[in-house]
């Protein structure tokens, strides 16, 4: 896989109504949604199970569980390495949990899904660009790699 796969893919759920915990093309997706969408069409069956949650569930737990979870399956990267089909997680302020997610689709570019939005392309504004909490590549890409095929193992 490449990271041009990655976007690809992404950018095929633009359009895609917001719906909280969907995650369906076409149908209803949120951010979290969007990602688990792309991994499925990309790489196949999702690694876990994602429990139901509610839209305060990061607050109401006091727990970094997106990050933890993004810890899990996909690869840490310095944010400033990110390149279009890499993944950016975001706080929505100071000392709160990571809780939205988006993919890097170009210089200061995201598409993404949120509240009251169908999943877009849009800039990074300094707004966005000030919460990004961390970064991701998905498993089988590599740091250095522009656009070139993923390692699949």
């Amino acid at each position: 896989m490449s990271r041009a796969q990655i976007l690809s893919e992404a950018r095929t759920w633009i359009g895609t109504p917001y719906r909280h915990q969907a995650s369906k093309k076409q149908v209803g997706t949120d951010c979290l949604g969007l990602l688990r969408g792309v991994w499925r069409e990309v790489f196949g069956d999702e690694p876990e199970t994602v429990p139901a949650y509610t839209p305060d569930w990061a607050e109401a737990l006091k727990q970094d569980t997106l990050l933890e979870a993004a810890r899990r399956h996909l690869r840490e990267i310095a944010i400033s390495t990110a390149q279009p089909g890499d993944v950016f997680l975001f706080r929505m302020g100071l000392g709160h949990p990571a809780k939205h997610c988006a993919i890097v689709s170009g210089e200061a570019r995201i598409i993404h899904a949120y509240w009251g939005k169908a999943v877009c392309e849009t800039r990074l504004v300094p707004w966005w660009e000030r919460r990004i909490a961390a970064a991701f590549a998905f498993p089988e890409c590599r740091l250095t790699e522009r656009a070139q095929p993923c390692d699949r193992g």
